[in-house]
């Protein structure tokens, strides 16, 4: 157990410097946008790498480097890329009603859950 929570750690101490790394880069190459484009690019390429490695460890046999990979690297980078592997998960077992579901959920409830912590964090100093 804590050699996986080392390789959790270890990895999401990456994902975490690449993802601002990527954010970074994006702002330098395009400027400021009206749209979050570095969130963005982070979530869309996350979750395309998160498809590669699942695909890729489950031929190869490398599922054991999951926790540093899947967990650590690409959860630190972008927590939109497990998202999106749970919602395919769920569409490709035939549970379309709730993928959807799910989807609408995470995100209602994900933005939801801001703007509450934002008020009330808002209120505590106002």
């Amino acid at each position: 157990m804590i050699l996986t929570l080392s390789q959790i750690a270890f990895g999401g101490a990456i994902g975490a410097v690449l993802r601002y790394l990527a954010g970074v880069g994006v702002f330098r190459v395009l400027g400021p946008t009206a749209m979050p484009l570095g969130v963005l690019s982070v979530n869309i390429v996350g979750s395309l790498l998160m498809g590669l490695f699942a695909a890729v460890a489950a031929h190869r046999g490398l599922t054991h480097l999951s926790p540093l990979v899947m967990t650590g690297i690409l959860g630190g980078f972008t927590t939109f890329s497990a998202f999106s592997l749970e919602t395919v998960t769920l569409i490709e077992r035939g549970q379309m009603g709730l993928a959807t579901f799910y989807v609408g959920l995470s995100v209602l409830g994900s933005v939801g859950g801001l703007m509450l912590g934002l008020w009330l964090g808002r209120e505590a100093f106002a």
